[in-house]
């Protein structure tokens, strides 16, 4: 093998710059050997001590595919926890673990395979603006301000703050205006307006871009106004690059790609998509496609320097994860394999699936469990489930936790208690005699585990109880389920509901019948254990809902329409069953004295707010406090109400907090016809609470909200 001395070959050598290196490194590879590193599957070359990788790794809340791993709530439980803090931690455990199993595969075997690598395609930022959509469970919810903040959190944490190094690359996906229906994404246009664009689809993309600075980013499936999303010159150069100032690669969904000229019939073949897409700015292929750019290179469609371009970035990204640089100036190497969930990630685990239960209702105080309940049933098909822990693009943990034993672990001695699925998810019983309809009624109190799994939503192919490849065609509860469970209280039983579940569900007469709703997405290992401690009260629920609850499927404008009008809470004309951010205590908030040191303000302007809340129950519990802000006179179709701040308090009984905040005139720009920002001066309503905006939070119990009017003036 002929390899020039070490101190000849600049890629080699740590001290450089990293442009240096990469440049030397290109110089170096043949035509052939650049094609090799386009695709997700990279090869290896031996001549110049390159080692084969593979750039698809999977961590949405916890590293996943990869054996042993700690697993988080699913990303929409861990939106529910409104805690960027907590989030941070967790990425930062995530990337640890990564690094862990990379580093041991490459003891071992001496190299990785598919999902044992450092560049991890999470977090998913995509706004779930539909609930039927099966995907919705990977996002942080409908809000394109608190998916902003969750997801640069998780990012922040995942990849690091060491000045040389990043421990791993996350990645911001699907770009862009990408959620469902799954059925249709191969070949789907979503049809968008400017306006729409820039103020609800992209938000959440700038802010993992321009703070996070988030090292990749993957196209969607997808078409956007009639272009392929991972060819499309507008969303990959003009947004991204240049006026987001982009510095790292993208890589394409896999096989999308092939979608280009398969199935959006956007080009003639897979040497013409290859073309379009490199010179548009896709950098790297996942599986398909760029093994023909040679011949894309021969029919003059695109230059070896596009090649070069591409590459260029790519290669910048494995530098900076340390892979051509010897182990011991890596600080990550060292990395003990037993962090793998260890004890302070099953915590980080068990905090973050307590923080995102939310409670929804709690009739006469039924929660927590009171010492004067003596016998318990546990009913339901998710209750001994495992599957309800993980959701999709997980990990598996050896420590899991279900419902069922977590109630049984933690239930007081001297209480009896009985487990009967009851039911099934979403099959009538066989059997027509159900003893647990006739025996609940004798039990002081019954936990119905129900709702909906990973088996009735997901990725395209992931689901196997439903028709839609992923999708919901509807948002009831399935009706054994609901049939059941109404019996159930008719026969006089006392019903807690424990409902998981990825995306919103409406439960129709049963949300009045029953006495208690919690809601707790997919909760992960620790969620079974989480679920009891709050069933008990050892831990006060303070989850607030990421998503719009709607009340009937019938309330929802046609899935394919990527329009906002009447979509979230945002625009939404209808009432919902439960409002987003809401979420109940076993203890009550409230809220006063909202002031600012004046109500008019110049457009260049930021100014004070502050707001004091006060925990008038008899325990101590955690408030997430929300600003939202209403723009009275736009001259344009606005939100009704838009999130522009949070932060989760710790209050003991009794205590009385002051809040301040800042209104900056960024939180008051309107979005024009022209995708364009901009602050008109006007009349705006500033709302604080622990609820958004609307008597619908109210009449749940939520805290009343306060509100302050100020005046935007023109600059003299």
């Amino acid at each position: 093998m002929d390899i020039q001395p070490k101190e000849q070959q600049i890629y080699l050598d740590p001290d450089r710059p990293i442009s240096d290196r990469v440049q030397d490194l290109l110089s170096r590879l043949t035509l052939e050997e650049k094609i090799s590193q386009m695709v997700s599957n990279a090869a290896a070359i031996q001549r110049l001590g390159i080692p084969a990788y593979n750039f698809w790794s999977e961590a949405l809340h916890g590293v996943a595919r990869n054996g042993r791993a700690t697993v988080f709530p699913q990303a929409i439980g861990m939106a529910a926890t409104w805690d960027p803090g907590l989030i941070k931690k967790i990425g930062s455990a995530i990337g640890d673990e990564g690094r862990a199993k990379y580093h041991e595969a490459l003891r071992q075997k001496g190299r990785t395979n598919i999902y044992q690598g450092l560049t991890f395609w999470s977090p998913n930022v995509n706004i779930f603006r539909d609930p039927r959509w099966g995907r919705g469970q990977e996002t942080w919810g409908e809000d394109p301000y608190l998916t902003g903040e969750m997801g640069s959190a998780f990012v922040t944490g995942l990849q690091g703050d060491h000045p040389v190094y990043m421990k791993a690359a996350a990645c911001a996906k699907h770009y862009a205006v990408h959620s469902g229906p799954e059925k249709l994404r191969h070949a789907f246009d979503a049809q968008v307006s400017m306006r729409n664009l820039y103020s609800t689809y992209l938000p959440a993309f700038k802010k993992l871009v321009k703070e996070a600075r988030v090292e990749v980013v993957m196209g969607a499936y997808n078409r956007v106004n009639g272009e392929p999303c991972c060819a499309s010159p507008f969303l990959l150069q003009t947004v991204l690059r240049d006026q987001w100032g982009f510095e790292g690669h993208v890589v394409s969904d896999c096989l999308a790609l092939s979608n280009i000229h398969k199935d959006h019939k956007f080009t003639k073949d897979a040497v013409e998509s290859s073309a379009v897409a490199l010179k548009a700015g896709c950098d790297l292929s996942c599986i398909c496609t760029y093994d023909h750019l040679g011949e894309a290179l021969e029919q003059g469609l695109i230059i070896e320097e596009d090649i070069d371009s591409s590459l260029a970035r790519t290669l910048t990204t494995r530098f900076k994860l340390g892979m051509f640089d010897p182990p011991e100036r890596v600080p990550f190497t060292t990395i003990p394999m037993s962090v793998i969930n260890c004890e302070e990630h099953r915590q980080l685990a068990y905090e973050a699936a307590c923080k995102s239960i939310v409670l929804l209702k709690n009739k006469g105080n039924t929660l927590p469990v009171s010492d004067s309940v003596r016998s318990i049933m546990v009913l339901g098909p998710t209750a001994a489930d495992q599957m309800v822990l993980l959701g999709n693009y997980n990990g598996i943990s050896p420590t899991m936790t279900t419902i069922l034993e977590g109630i049984a672990g933690r239930i007081p001695e001297g209480v009896r208690m009985e487990y009967r699925p009851g039911f099934m998810l979403t099959q009538d019983s066989t059997n027509p005699v159900n003893y647990s309809l006739f025996d609940a009624p004798n039990y002081d109190l019954t936990i119905v585990c129900a709702g909906i799994s990973p088996l009735m939503e997901g990725e395209e192919g992931e689901s196997i109880l439903t028709p839609e490849k992923g999708d919901r065609s509807d948002i009831s509860l399935p009706a054994v389920q609901y049939e059941f469970i109404k019996r159930l209280v008719i026969s006089g039983a006392k019903v807690v509901l424990v409902l998981t579940g990825g995306s919103p569900v409406a439960l129709g007469e049963l949300a009045e019948m029953v006495h208690a709703i919690v809601w707790v997405w997919y909760p992960g290992q620790e969620g079974g254990k989480a679920v009891a401690s709050v069933l008990f009260g050892d831990e006060l629920p303070s989850g607030r809902l990421p998503v719009t609850f709607p009340k009937s499927i019938d309330q929802l404008p046609p899935f394919i329409d990527y329009s906002m009008d009447n979509r979230t809470y945002r625009f939404a004309n209808w009432e919902p069953l439960y409002p987003f951010g809401f979420g109940l205590s076993y203890t009550k908030f409230h809220y006063s004295d909202i002031w600012a040191a004046s109500h008019i303000v110049f457009e260049v302007e930021s100014f004070e707010v502050s707001v004091s809340i006060t925990n008038e129950g008899k325990a101590g519990g955690e408030e997430v406090v929300q600003f939202y802000l209403t723009d009275l006179e736009a001259s344009v179709p606005v939100p009704k109400h838009s999130l522009i701040g949070f932060q989760r308090i710790s209050l003991e009984p009794g205590q009385t907090r002051k809040i301040d905040f800042t209104v900056t005139p960024g939180m008051m720009m309107l979005v024009d016809d022209s995708g364009e920002s901009k602050l008109e001066p006007g009349e705006f309503l500033l709302t604080a609470g622990g609820c958004s905006p609307g008597k619908r939070g109210i009449e749940l119990g939520a805290s009343e909200l306060v509100t302050l009017n100020f005046s935007v003036k023109a600059t003299q």
